[in-house]
């Protein structure tokens, strides 16, 4: 698979980013039903059997029940359509038994959420038994499972939500669901109010404050096959105090219908929190979204007074898999945690469904915009975000992705795929372990900014291990320490590009492959730039190398420190200014072409088959002084200066050994 180099990767995140805020829905009429991939849908499939369900005939009449007594339902009882009015807290209990048929009504009392089903309503001033409702399926008629027409599935949705909200009105704190399996049409606008536009967390199904919705592995919710380019299938939305936990949540992308709406259909959110506030999201596996897996965002702008922000907002041990376009994506929240996760096949190619960029297994993409003084606007905020502990494989661009962030800090995460910063700053990426795949080593194991990025600074990149990428670290911007890690079989170790107020410092660098070279400059300027500490221990062709760096008259006054290094190769300094060489210790000697402004001091330097520092065409102001150099063959020289140059002093403390 094919990566786009990084700053590519980037600039179409920055593109393309997904506000899924509500200022951009729109007014969109009914879309025209996706064919049914299923051509002829069982409605009612045969639910469960019902083990703990008695249906002998109660012999019992609740029109005899006095005040503050408790009736125990060990048979099936059957209104046969009445009210029954009842008296002053009755309550009810389960011994495997039901009641349908009818309505009661109280007048205080409780029941016990086993005896709860479609066929029976309950009014009046109650409360249940236990706190947990437990969802048994077979006992709900009016919620189908298994494929279904989209008429059944959107009642499936309603009633779905509905039993959900009206048990926490009756006193729940926790539904739980077990095995269940079923569609749920989430696209169409069911207000019937004047304002009929779409609101993808409105129309989905949504928890309420202060509750606890718990599925296990058997739970299934999907999104029935729709047209429609954005939807969200479970909402957390202006609510707070909520869990979801376990089950396996589905989008549509396989069988999705692209073609009958216009626009990128990849913004089909599986799981969304927006505008939530202390929500945690534990175990649960979101997959084959049209758009992310998970969401993160706000409702409204930061500049509006109606803004509301997702803050404290904890995604644990989940697994995001093949979704469109990310697997997950924050584009404005605070406190945000992503622990101890799994992604995988973020953004993938699949029959009938390419993937959408970014392609990334997480993204931070905060959107924003200038206004024509330049000024930037802040549409959303996206801060104080931890992604640890978490593994991902098969992503098709990248594995975290900060487009536009701050704060964010990215550590002890097994990852097959890039990480990479857009536009962000106080970014933290480290003790990860960044593998690339056998046939996908093309790309950047960290990339730091993006090139054009005026708002990248002040990041830290530490002890971090990178194996097999091509570029180990491609380094951007300004004010930025780089340390610790181990970069081992790359093209290039480090990649600085145009950086200012940078320390790069005791990183190790080893590679066998043809070419490689561990530390490379080309075509650049390094303003304020320290190299130190760095160990090379073995690469095919330079240690390190700079060609064209600072070569402009804006550069003129910038300076570069390489010092106390070890070096396992050769040096190469071309058509390059402003860099002092100090304290290092090197094999294979010195190259210096159509140099300038170079002061090389107090190194050693030891090669073997060629001369210690060999001075070519076009140097000037070359200092060299106080250097330790030992040259191992025949017919060499310590230092060979091969053509004339200007204000080259080379000092007579140089200790020569040959």
């Amino acid at each position: 698979m094919k990566k786009l180099p990084y700053y590519l990767l980037v600039f179409c995140t920055l593109c393309l980013i997904s506000c899924s805020n509500e200022n951009f829905e729109e007014v969109v009429p009914d879309a025209v039903e996706n064919p049914d991939p299923d051509p002829d849908p069982d409605p009612d499939p045969d639910p469960d059997p019902d083990p703990d369900l008695s249906t002998t005939p109660c012999d019992f009449d609740l029109k005899d029940l006095t005040a503050n007594s408790t009736t125990v339902i060990d048979c099936l009882l059957d209104l046969k359509g009445e009210t029954i009015n009842l008296p002053a807290n009755a309550n009810f209990d389960f011994d495997g038994g039901l009641i349908i048929n009818g309505t009661l009504n109280f007048s205080g009392g409780y029941i016990d959420g086993r005896i709860m089903n479609s066929d029976l309503e309950l009014k009046g001033d109650l409360t249940l038994k236990d706190p947990t409702f437990k969802f048994i399926p077979s006992r709900w008629k009016n919620i189908v499972q298994g494929r279904t027409t989209k008429d059944i599935a959107l009642k499936n949705n309603t009633n779905f939500e509905n039993l959900i909200y009206f048990t926490k009105e009756l006193g729940a704190t926790t539904f739980e669901v077990d095995k269940f399996d079923a569609y749920f049409e989430v696209t169409t606008v069911t207000s019937t109010t004047a304002n009929q536009n779409f609101y993808p967390s409105v129309e989905s199904i949504n928890i309420p404050s202060d509750f606890t919705f718990k599925m296990t592995d058997n739970t299934y919710l999907r999104v029935q096959p729709n047209t429609r380019k954005n939807y969200v299938l479970l909402a957390v939305r202006e609510v707070s105090n909520v869990k979801v936990i376990g089950g396996n949540l589905y989008g549509d992308r396989m069988e999705h219908n692209d073609n009958a709406e216009p626009g990128p259909h990849a913004f089909g959110m599986v799981l969304m929190v927006h505008g939530g506030n202390n929500v945690d999201i534990e175990g649960v596996k979101m997959a084959y979204g049209t758009g992310d897996g998970g969401n993160v965002n706000s409702v409204n702008f930061t500049f509006q007074p109606n803004y509301v922000p997702s803050n404290n907002i904890r995604f644990t041990n989940c697994t995001f898999d093949s979704n469109r376009r990310n697997n997950v994506s924050i584009t404005d929240g605070f406190n945000i945690l992503v622990e101890g996760c799994t992604f995988l096949n973020a953004g993938i190619d699949l029959p009938g469904s390419p993937g959408k960029a970014p392609g990334v297994a997480l993204d931070v993409e905060a959107f924003r915009s200038r206004d024509d003084a330049g000024n930037l606007i802040l549409y959303e905020k996206a801060y104080d975000i931890t992604l640890r502990n978490n593994i991902e494989r098969g992503s098709k661009f990248g594995a975290f992705v900060v487009a536009i962030g701050e704060h964010v800090t990215i550590e002890n995460n097994d990852l097959e795929d890039g990480v990479a910063i857009g536009a962000g700053h106080h970014i933290k990426i480290i003790g990860n372990t960044i593998k690339a795949a056998a046939d996908d080593n093309i790309g950047a194991g960290i990339t730091t900014g993006h090139p054009n990025s005026s708002d990248t600074y002040n990041n830290v990149i530490a002890n971090n291990r990178i194996i097999s990428h091509n570029i180990g670290i491609a380094a951007y911007q300004r004010d930025m320490e780089i340390y610790g890690n181990i970069i081992e079989d790359f093209g290039v170790g480090i990649q600085p590009k145009d950086i200012k107020n940078f320390d790069i410092y005791n990183n190790t660098l080893t590679s066998d492959r043809d070419a490689s070279i561990a530390i490379f400059g080309n075509l650049t300027t390094l303003d304020n730039v320290t190299f130190r500490n760095n160990n090379v221990v073995k690469v095919d062709r330079e240690s390190i190398k700079m060609v064209a760096v600072n070569e402009g008259t804006e550069a003129a006054g910038f300076k570069t420190i390489i010092q106390d290094n070890d070096f396992a190769h050769s040096t190469t300094i071309s058509r390059t200014s402003g860099i002092d060489f100090i304290g290092n210790r090197t094999k294979e000697g010195m190259i210096l072409v159509n140099a300038k402004n170079i002061n090389i001091n107090n190194n050693t330097i030891e090669s073997t088959g060629r001369d210690g520092i060999i001075i070519q065409e076009g140097c000037s102001d070359i200092a060299i002084g106080l250097n330790n150099i030992t040259v191992i063959g025949t017919n060499l020289d310590c230092i060979d200066q091969k053509a004339a140059g200007t204000n080259i002093v080379i000092a007579g403390d140089n200790t020569c050994n040959n």
